[in-house]
């Protein structure tokens, strides 16, 4: 154990005595790290999103063949024929407007609901700045998600018009659910008469349900219900409608996997091209090691150390930058009114600096094998 620290120390002291060529690896392999952390946090964005847990037990309810959420018009005495259907715990009609309804990195969405049932709609935020009473009080209150109002420098008592909706903040909230921290909640009759959708008409219903294995019985009898209507319905669970209305965006999402992988492949071969040079560079010393007593696998262990610093200091590097980046622009994607948070959290960053150093080690087997296997006559004589 003692043997490996020291040749770890050894090692260290080897990458120093080269800084430029030490650093410029390092700045290489946090480029590419940079770059397959931002990979990683849509991917896991994305996941956190649309996969489904034993926990859901909310249902959306809406129109039939429609995405857009300007185009989904359901009548709003929907909600009293939905609650009388068993094992409905309760109804919250919900109406959106949004900014843009294609997929886009800057999307403002406002969620109107009645103002006696905000706190049954989103039970989990945190009023931080204003107050909910003022939202109360006020016909044109919004109360924001802190990354939208940061996003956009907005204050308490600040006017803001976006979509053709003129509000006043009133509050800033936190959640822990990031599409909260991303919306501006209003009161539902104000933005039925502000986007002119007009009362009594609502873009969808959340119903919640006892218990989770009730979700498929429930919407199956919610669209029987509606089936012959004049606006049927079209009712998902909640991460599955995210998933099918946000198709769009799944799908630009999931190719960006590819940039993760060919972000690995150039660490990978940075890593492997730096120690090459390295190995061939110190054939001499090398075999002054080998003649001092140094074993082979010593020898490996030093060009294996190597490896691995220069992989775990690049990831460092690059994906602590790349969550700070993140966070301070605080980019949301949305799509046809779904709107996707992208904020990385530990598990991203745990498992990008995991996967620097081991490929800093992996690309460093074959220059330590060859390391190992150099002749120490033949090198000496070099």
């Amino acid at each position: 154990m003692n043997a490996a620290v020291n040749l770890t120390k050894l090692a260290w002291i080897q990458l120093t005595r080269h800084r430029v060529r030490s650093l410029l690896t390092i700045f290489g392999v946090a480029s590419g790290m940079f770059l397959f952390t931002a990979v990683e946090t849509l991917q896991r964005s994305l996941g956190k999103a649309t996969e489904a847990s034993a926990a859901d037990t909310t249902l959306v309810v809406y129109r039939a063949n429609r995405f857009c959420p300007s185009a989904s018009r359901l009548p709003e005495h929907y909600a009293d024929e939905i609650r009388r259907i068993a094992g409905v715990r309760e109804v919250i009609p919900v109406q959106i407007v949004v900014n843009n309804c294609g997929a886009s990195l800057d999307v403002i969405t406002f969620r109107g609901v009645p103002d006696e049932l905000l706190r049954k709609f989103a039970p989990e935020i945190e009023i931080i700045e204003g107050s909910e009473a003022e939202w109360q009080r006020r016909d044109d209150g919004a109360l924001l998600g802190e990354v939208f109002a940061k996003r956009r420098g907005l204050k308490v008592g600040d006017r803001f018009d976006a979509a053709g909706v003129t509000v006043t903040v009133s509050g800033i909230l936190r959640s822990p659910f990031a599409q909260d921290n991303n919306v501006a909640y209003v009161k539902l009759p104000f933005l039925q008469q502000a986007s002119r959708a007009g009362l009594g008409v609502v873009t969808q219903f959340n119903v919640r349900v006892t218990e989770s294995k009730q979700l498929e019985p429930v919407a199956t009898a919610i669209d029987d219900l509606f089936r012959s209507g004049q606006e049927p319905t079209d009712t998902r669970p909640e991460k599955a409608f995210f998933a099918e209305t946000a198709s769009e965006l799944v799908e630009l999402i999931g190719f960006t996997r590819w940039l993760g992988v060919g972000a690995v492949i150039a660490v990978g071969g940075l890593v492997a091209n730096a120690l090459l040079l390295v190995v061939r560079g110190r054939v001499k010393e090398n075999a002054v090691l080998r003649t001092l007593g140094f074993s082979g696998r010593a020898i490996g262990w030093l060009v294996l150390s190597e490896g691995g610093m220069l992989g775990l200091a690049g990831g460092v590097v690059g994906v602590g930058l790349a969550a700070a980046f993140l966070r301070w622009q605080s980019f949301t994607m949305g799509n046809e009114g779904q709107t996707l948070a992208i904020q990385p959290d530990a598990t991203v960053i745990f498992i990008g600096v995991l996967a620097a150093l081991v490929l800093g080690i992996f690309a460093s087997l074959w220059p330590a094998w060859q390391a190992m296997t150099q002749p120490i006559v033949k090198n000496l004589r070099s």
